[in-house]
C-alpha cells in the first residue's frame, strides 16, 4: 500500500497591498515558483492585483517585492517554529 502524500506546507507567504498595486504583472512574471496570478477582480483604481494562486509553492524569496515598482507586494520566509506549529 502506498502512503498518501501529506500536503506541502508553505515555506513562505506573500502579502499584497491590493489598493497600491497598479497591475503591472512584474511579480507574476518573475516569480520563480509560479505562485502568483493576476486576479480577475479589480482594485479601487481599476487594476488587477496579484493573488497567490498556488500559496503552497511559495518559498518566501521576495523576488516579487524586489521587482514591484510600487512596493505593493512582498514575500517572507516562514520560520521553523511557524512551520512546526501547524503539525497536529
Amino acid at each position: 500500500m502506498a502512503e498518501k502524500e501529506k500536503p506541502k506546507k508553505p515555506k513562505g507567504e506573500v502579502h499584497v497591498n491590493r489598493e497600491v498595486c497598479k497591475g503591472c504583472g512584474f511579480c507574476v512574471e518573475f516569480c520563480p515558483s509560479h505562485v502568483l496570478a493576476l486576479d480577475t477582480a479589480f482594485n479601487r483604481k481599476g487594476y488587477h492585483p496579484p493573488v497567490a494562486a498556488k500559496p503552497e509553492a511559495c518559498n518566501g524569496c521576495n523576488l516579487c517585492g524586489l521587482y514591484c515598482p510600487d512596493f505593493a507586494i512582498f514575500g517572507v520566509r516562514l520560520g521553523k517554529a511557524e512551520e512546526d506549529s501547524d503539525e497536529g
